[in-house]
């Protein structure tokens, strides 16, 4: 593992605020002033190749990125893009089984459940 590889897996590890490419850049600059942006968002993404991070792109604005990858929720702010970890003791579990029965010439490999809602900061500008 490289210097560069360690400190964006280190970087993305000590934060649990779900940063995008951009913001985690800031953060890596912080112990290698002299990295470039390149270098760091194809950091991020060998971190996603090799499963050590994953991307979380709703398709609208900037993706975010998590180093937590094992299976759990997210909760994306609909104002202001915020992500966060949803902990739920019990929630709805996709039966993965009836999904790809369901799903025709579909292969299905995963599946990612998001809730879009209202920060608390949003919330109370409402």
């Amino acid at each position: 593992m490289t210097d560069q590889l360690r400190a964006v897996l280190e970087a993305l590890a000590s934060v649990n605020t779900h940063p995008t490419a951009a913001e985690l850049y800031e953060l890596v600059r912080v112990r290698l002033p002299e990295v470039s942006q390149g270098t760091v968002y194809r950091n991020l993404r060998k971190l996603i190749d090799l499963g050590y991070a994953i991307e979380l792109d709703s398709g609208s604005g900037a993706a975010h990125f998590d180093a937590c990858v094992e299976p759990h929720y997210h909760v994306r702010c609909k104002e202001c893009g915020q992500v966060a970890d949803l902990h739920l003791l019990e929630g709805p579990t996709p039966d993965i089984p009836a999904v790809r029965t369901g799903a025709d010439d579909w292969v299905i490999l995963e599946c990612r459940v998001e809730y879009l809602g209202l920060c608390p900061t949003c919330r109370d500008h409402e």
